[in-house]
């Protein structure tokens, strides 16, 4: 563990009591409102959330996967917005400058990401590259010391506040699929770079997603992710990034099930109907029992494969089987919810209407479910 038990105790103690009493109440006017407040966000600076899984070394936390795994749990408890805000920071736009970074570059960018001062986004996504990522049409020209990037980013989360960018371009354009793609370390206020209109989308309102336009956007070749050795390698960087970040998906998404599961609770044992708390039929019963095995058994799958990956092995599958199960599960846990509130869950005055709306977006990014099916079976193939 990189905490002794009794300081890792009281940081999710901490947590969970600014979880509970400042952002859940706050949820109802972060998502009206589709705006986080600047005091919560100062509040996350404050007590190290932007830098969890950032090493010690470099002014972070240095939480391994399953303090990850269970800080975010608690976390998911509220409106994965608030989550939002520092996902990027601790996941996708940190982790690759931790694993394959330069040394220039970890002393540039994490001490900055773990205090909160610079804000990171991950430009993958393309308007033809989602799924089939490796279809990044993005360029990265070559033009002596420097590198001239052009094309269109799409759906980037954190894009209107990011002050860096992990932005995949082809520096190859013989090459095709994910072969011949860098990744380059791209300050937000480079000439070039140019934002769309945030996108107004089904849930997490607060935490807000655009489109990146590159247009003869000049970096140096020293902002190469992890410099001139890994040309043509971006791919190899990010694969490597998304064990934790499905792992921590997976985390978030029994969180939010656990919250889904006390209201469902609490709304069967108050709501009365035929006489008596509708709590005791059986029916209800059968959907709250269901969502609790349900959500326990992504529990033990996703500790599971944290502590698996921080011992060493490899749990590409494992992150994939738990990111597919506990993302499914919380969808069906908050139809369940909606269903056992009644009309009551289909108004926005009870958080299960939110919810739902939230959770459907847990089953697309890092990877679809139908994706985390083709890894698990093609790893399969190929172990056998």
């Amino acid at each position: 563990m990189a905490l002794d038990a009794e300081t890792l105790g009281q940081l999710l103690d901490t947590l969970e009591s600014f979880v509970r009493e400042r952002l859940v109440p706050l949820e109802a006017e972060v998502a009206e409102q589709d705006r986080m407040p600047p005091a919560v966000i100062d509040e996350m600076k404050t007590m190290g959330l932007f830098g969890m899984t950032i090493p010690e070394s470099y002014g972070g936390l240095g939480l391994n996967t399953e303090e990850e795994c269970r800080a975010v749990r608690v976390l998911g408890y509220t409106s994965p917005a608030f989550r939002s805000v520092i996902g990027t920071n601790n996941g996708i736009g940190s982790q690759g400058i931790v694993m394959d970074g330069t040394e220039e570059q970890k002393r540039r960018y994490l001490p900055g990401m773990a205090s909160g001062a610079i804000i990171g986004s991950f430009a993958l996504t393309e308007p033809d590259a989602g799924s089939d990522s490796g279809a990044v049409r993005t360029s990265a020209r070559r033009d002596g010391d420097w590198f001239v990037l052009n094309g269109t980013k799409r759906y980037i989360t954190n894009a209107p506040s990011a002050h860096l960018f992990t932005v995949f371009a082809r520096t190859n354009p013989d090459e095709s699929g994910s072969r011949g793609v860098s990744a380059f370390l791209v300050d937000a206020d480079t000439p070039g770079i140019t934002l769309g209109r945030p996108y107004r989308k089904m849930g997490q309102q607060g935490a807000h997603v655009c489109d990146v336009v590159f247009e003869d956007c000049r970096v140096p070749a020293s902002a190469m992710l992890g410099g001139p050795a890994r040309l043509n390698r971006g791919f190899e960087t990010a694969m490597k990034t998304l064990d934790r970040g499905r792992l921590h998906i997976s985390a978030l998404a029994v969180g939010c099930a656990n919250r889904l599961i006390e209201e469902s609770l609490r709304f069967a044992m108050e709501r009365k109907q035929f006489g008596q708390p509708i709590a005791q039929f059986q029916l209800v019963q059968a959907m709250l029992a269901d969502s609790r095995a349900e959500a326990y058994a992504a529990e033990c799958m996703v500790m599971d494969a944290a502590r698996r990956r921080d011992a060493g092995e490899a749990v590409s599958t494992l992150a994939s089987c738990s990111k597919l199960f506990a993302t499914e599960m919380v969808g069906r846990v908050a139809d369940r919810a909606v269903q056992i509130h009644g009309g009551a869950g289909y108004m926005d005055e009870y958080p299960v209407s939110r919810f739902f709306r939230d959770v459907r977006l847990f089953r697309i990014y890092e990877g679809t479910s139908q994706i985390q099916q083709t890894i698990i079976a093609r790893n399969m193939i190929r172990d056998a």
